[in-house]
């Protein structure tokens, strides 16, 4: 049974100023600055934030909506709240909706948190008896007691997503629609958060996950739907097109150059090249388990930094640092001169477990960053042979850091007492 289902909805938006209501003085202010204005027709520009969106989700499924910043994604989200009707096509939902779109939304800012959460309440379609039922659970889910009788326009925008986030997950809406807002939580409330959606999804209700972090919608959801440019891209399982969406638009040859004045940096430092490469020197894409590599990042510098750290990470599919590494940490310092310089990590054979990975790259002094490519700049494979297989089996390999990078030791235990005696 769908809980949610969407045939070709589009949504159009008019760019610039739009004004449904004016005053007097308005009207008479306009008709001065241009008297014969009301004859000449204004060009009007409009944008599609979804064009042709149809999607089905079952009950009970747990949907991750992924996406650049503008693709779409919080206006879906609006469009089956209800908040805004679509320009084109049609959107059914089935079941009893919890939102939390803004931080704050539905709450008077004059109104104390007690009094926020039986309006919140009443508004989500609760009656008054079933939220004083959960009223002490929603508080304390908050960690707001103290402030619970203060008027919430005195909150911080992280007390306002607490409250905000309490009282959509506890008053049990039969589909769970959540944005991006969990940005605004520090790391215990996000936790906290997560595994509060984790517990509605395993009693059979409907979330829609709107975010950012690949991390969290592969441990929540089953399923992904990535809207690009307000059209879906994609969907299926969550690590497939989370894995496809973290490599969009990333080099896959072993090797990313920028141009010159494309280059990632400031005036001291720019970020000329990124390579992958195995013992032959030659860039490549697909790594060898039985053999050792290199990444090589090019620099140059305009001047000597002695005290500049050149770091990579390494990230699996569902965008986690699996692999984390700079030359600041040897005990030799590396001089950088001023000019072209590369520096090169090298890694051992059956470092990284079989698999696919991204790369990001950084460049730091002490109290700033001077490079820092957030996003992955090449996407690289490691490959296992049929020999590995025949020798260790199907379970040497799994999860993502290799024997290598690990050292085992073996000492010899004491003897136990008496043991002469015997």
């Amino acid at each position: 049974m769908l809980a949610i289902r969407t045939d070709a909805v589009s949504k159009r938006y008019r760019l610039g100023e739009w004004v449904p209501y004016r005053t007097l003085r308005e009207s008479i202010m306009d008709f001065v600055r241009r008297p014969f204005g009301y004859v000449v027709r204004e060009k009007r520009e409009y944008t599609w934030a979804l064009r042709d969106v149809s999607i089905q989700i079952g009950c009970g499924e747990v949907v991750g909506i992924i996406g650049r910043n503008g693709s779409g994604k919080s206006t879906l989200l609006k469009i089956l709240s209800r908040i805004t009707e679509p320009t084109e096509g049609a959107a059914e939902i089935r079941g009893r909706v919890g939102s939390l779109l803004e931080v704050g939304t539905g709450f008077h800012p004059e109104l104390t948190g007690r009094e926020n959460i039986y309006l919140n309440g009443a508004i989500l379609g609760m009656k008054r008896a079933e939220i004083k039922h959960n009223f002490d659970e929603i508080v304390a889910f908050a960690e707001i007691e103290k402030f619970i009788d203060t008027s919430v326009k005195h909150y911080s925008s992280g007390m306002y997503l607490r409250l905000a986030f309490a009282v959509a997950a506890h008053l049990q809406p039969e589909i769970l629609l959540v944005d991006e807002v969990l940005a605004v939580g520090d790391a215990a409330f996000q936790r906290k958060c997560l595994g509060k959606m984790d517990d509605v999804a395993r009693q059979g209700r409907t979330v829609l996950f709107v975010s950012h972090n690949m991390g969290a919608v592969h441990r929540l959801c089953s399923r992904a739907i990535w809207l690009d440019n307000g059209q879906v891209r994609d969907q299926g399982s969550a690590a497939r097109v989370i894995e496809r969406y973290i490599a969009q638009d990333i080099e896959t040859e072993g090797e990313r150059h920028w141009s010159d004045e494309r280059r990632p940096g400031d005036h001291t430092t720019r970020l000329c090249a990124v390579r992958i490469c195995q013992p032959s020197g030659v860039p490549c894409a697909a790594i060898d388990i039985r053999k050792p590599f290199d990444i090589e990042i090019d620099n140059e510098f305009a001047e000597d930094l002695p005290e500049i750290s050149i770091g990579l990470r390494i990230l699996s599919p569902d965008g986690q640092i699996i692999f984390h590494s700079a030359d600041s940490v040897i005990q030799t310092p590396l001089r950088h001169p001023a000019g072209r310089y590369v520096s090169v990590c090298q890694f051992p054979a059956y470092a990284l477990n079989a698999g696919r990975y991204t790369l990001s790259v950084t460049a730091d002094v002490p109290g700033r960053s001077i490079v820092y490519v957030q996003d992955a700049v090449l996407s690289f494979s490691v490959e296992r042979t049929c020999a590995d297989l025949e020798r260790y089996g199907a379970y040497v390999w799994r999860g993502w850091i290799g024997p290598k990078l690990v050292n085992w030791i073996g000492r010899e235990l004491p003897a136990p007492p008496g043991a002469d005696a015997r």
